[in-house]
């Protein structure tokens, strides 16, 4: 009985072809499978007004994280020279990235220091391989 109803509705609405073709659409989706197709047919049958497409929806692409440039001493002054002269000894560790990323100095002024502080005597090698210097700090004995 609904669906009679729903007819002779539709064809009250028979000057409008697109309300028509909306209508006959819900009728048919009503009748085998629910209201959950109805919505669907009715959204389908809808002229969609974007033009579809690649063009719908593009991608927006984040920009990425971009790395603050490091503003490292490429020249050696006096503070920062009496710092390596005197913190650089007490480290446990020492590396050319670990003088770069506490003193703040560029890789080849670390490489200088550690050389410098090896010759003064002042840190021991443990390591000497061409990609990596690892020192340590003197242990004094009392042996």
């Amino acid at each position: 009985m609904p669906s009679a109803i729903f007819l002779s509705g539709a064809k009250l609405l028979s000057a409008n072809s697109e309300s028509l073709q909306i209508c006959v659409s819900r009728l048919l989706a009503t009748s085998s499978t629910g209201h959950t197709t109805i919505m669907a047919k009715a959204k389908a049958a809808a002229p969609s007004s974007s033009g579809g497409g690649k063009s719908a929806k593009k991608k927006k692409w984040s920009k990425g994280k971009v790395k603050d440039k490091a503003a490292h001493a490429v020249s050696l002054d006096k503070a920062t020279f009496d710092r390596i002269m005197k913190e650089v000894p007490t480290f446990r560790f020492i590396s050319q990235s670990i003088l770069i990323e506490r003193l703040k100095v560029n890789g080849s002024l670390a490489r200088r220091a550690i050389r410098h502080l090896e010759k003064e005597g002042l840190i021991k090698r443990i390591v000497h391989h061409s990609g990596q210097l690892i020192y340590t700090r003197l242990t004094t004995s009392s042996d």
